[in-house]
């Protein structure tokens, strides 16, 4: 009887190729400054590489004073309007934002109320699923990543579509609002399969609700109870609203340009920008986040004493803590120094969150590492430029708060990014007339062809 094989396992055999591999894909640092190559495009400062042209977004740490650049706070612009009056907007006529932060970022203008009430319309129409879709692909072969279920379930969705492959802009539009009002159906569904046959729970599959929020849908379909105030569907609007959209150039939003001006199906671009956001550079760190703080817990025994926790910090960036990656997680961000405008305007509502949940102490933790971090990293670090809380370090906290399970947390800021994935596919498929493709130079050099017989 042959042995059944794991296909899992890493073998001493792989292990030595993979030796093998490493050196023979290795180059020399050096080189890089010789060529005067912008890894990860972005040039010695940090700054991004320009690549393209965008009416999406806008995002600005900076301004220019008698010829020098100087940080300024963080700006972050949706169709050129200041997300923090956008915000500021929809909570004083007490009402939810995302629906409408979709509108904007596809179409260019804020809707009116007419244009709204029938845009929620077309939303709350377009998110059934396909017939036995959810008892045929999702509750089959759950993964025990909801980014791969996400994908695997996007990817999929092109064989019930009877049209998957026309680029053309209305049958994109159209595909983009099934897939927008779709994901958190998609999203939760994948977690509640996977917490059955993993974890052993309960099989949990709620209807949504067609007069509900995305916001309110996302916990109505999730809980047991179908239960949530109105506090906590008021703040994951506001996260999804944040999180929608962050310029051409994040990773994300950038695959599905590259993958789009390939000329490929809307499915296959949105599952590679599912694929970038599952990596814990991007979508993936604000788990990390979670994650280190309640390491912090552990091995800090009084939260207020700035002396344990500065030293914690050290060892963080030594090295010597968590993860040993060198990271604060949460803390820096590729392009804001001063503040990230999201990280603030997030930060008054965890506030009041963490009161509703009795958990003031550990909101009163955070504030002390987001101001306690940037001093430690500049004085620990050479920097080019200043480092502040990001988004990322409160995003977890109030999922946290609102009792998202945290394999949930990347698919939830995915939830939000396909607003912005959508958007960056059409102007590309509009205005890009090239496939995007970058230079690489080889620096292999050349060598002979040697006969097996001969190689040693």
């Amino acid at each position: 009887m042959t042995e059944s094989l794991n296909y899992s396992t890493v073998t001493p055999e792989i292990r030595r190729l993979a030796d093998i591999c490493c050196a023979s894909h290795t180059i020399d640092p050096a080189l890089y400054t010789q060529y005067q190559v912008n890894r990860g495009l972005r040039d010695v400062n940090g700054n991004g590489v320009l690549a393209g042209l965008t009416n999406i977004c806008q995002v600005t740490a900076k301004k220019v004073e008698n010829g020098v650049e100087v940080p300024v706070d963080g700006k972050l612009y949706y169709r050129g309007i200041d997300i923090e009056d956008i915000v500021e907007g929809f909570l004083r006529e007490d009402r939810f934002g995302f629906e409408e932060t979709i509108y904007l970022l596809l179409f260019g203008v804020l809707p009116n109320r007419e244009e709204l009430d029938g845009f929620r319309r077309l939303l709350s129409e377009s998110r059934s699923l396909p017939p036995n879709f959810t008892r045929d692909v999702i509750m089959k072969a759950p993964s025990r990543d909801m980014m791969n279920t996400l994908a695997r379930s996007v990817l999929t969705l092109y064989y019930y579509d009877g049209n998957p492959d026309d680029t053309s802009v209305p049958n994109v539009l159209r595909q983009c609002l099934q897939l927008i009002a779709r994901f958190p159906i998609l999203a939760v569904y994948g977690y509640h399969a996977y917490n059955h046959y993993r974890n052993g729970e309960s099989m949990i599959i709620h209807q949504s609700d067609p007069n509900l929020s995305m916001a309110e849908n996302v916990l109505r379909i999730l809980r047991p109870d179908q239960r949530y105030s109105q506090l906590e569907a008021r703040i994951l609007d506001l996260a999804l609203v944040l999180h929608a959209e962050h310029g051409g150039g994040n990773n994300s939003s950038f695959t599905v340009r590259v993958v789009s001006s390939s000329g490929t199906d809307t499915y296959s671009a949105i599952a590679a920008a599912l694929g970038s956001l599952k990596g814990p550079k991007h979508g993936g760190a604000n788990i990390r986040v979670v994650e280190m703080f309640d390491d912090l817990k552990k091995h800090v025994s009084n939260w207020e004493d700035e002396g344990q926790v500065a030293d914690y910090l050290k060892k963080l960036l030594n090295k010597e803590a968590f993860d040993r990656a060198g990271l604060i997680y949460g803390i820096g961000h590729a392009i804001y120094s001063l503040s990230d405008p999201r990280a603030l305007v997030f930060e008054r509502f965890v506030e009041k969150l963490s009161e509703d949940t009795g958990r003031q102490d550990e909101h009163k933790l955070y504030k002390l590492v987001a101001r306690l971090a940037p001093e430690i990293i500049t004085d620990e670090r050479r920097m080019y430029k200043g480092v502040s809380a990001n988004i990322d370090f409160y995003s977890g906290f109030v999922y946290d708060m609102l009792n998202l399970p945290g394999e949930l947390y990347t698919s939830i800021f995915s939830i939000s990014r396909i607003a912005g994935w959508s958007a960056h596919r059409i102007e590309e498929l509009v205005c890009g007339n090239k496939i995007i493709r970058p230079a690489y130079k080889s620096v292999a050099g050349s060598r002979p062809y040697v006969p097996l017989k001969e190689r040693q």
